[in-house]
């Protein structure tokens, strides 16, 4: 991913993220519901001679989810994300 979309899913949006990882030739596809707490870039510990300071950078998303735990997320071109509705407090 070349940006964060963090103008399209800025904190506190419900979101429902989408994950298909390819294994042994067969997809395996995972979903997390929650809240965005933040984007960040970070760098992995792995060496990368293209990267900047020589270091692989990868996109994450931290999320809280309906129980409070929170989850981080590595964004990439298997991701997608969707806005989700906030939940109404009905009274």
């Amino acid at each position: 991913m070349a940006y964060l979309p963090q103008e399209a899913f800025p904190p506190g949006t419900p979101v429902r993220v989408r994950q298909v990882t390819e294994r042994r030739g067969k997809p395996i596809e995972t979903e997390v519901v929650g809240v965005v707490q933040s984007w960040e870039r970070q760098p992995t510990g792995s060496w990368y001679a293209h990267g900047k300071d020589d270091r692989l950078w990868l996109d994450r998303l931290k999320l809280r989810k309906v129980d409070g735990e929170e989850t981080l997320i590595v964004v990439d071109d298997g991701t997608s994300i969707a806005r989700l509705e906030p939940a109404s407090s009905g009274g």
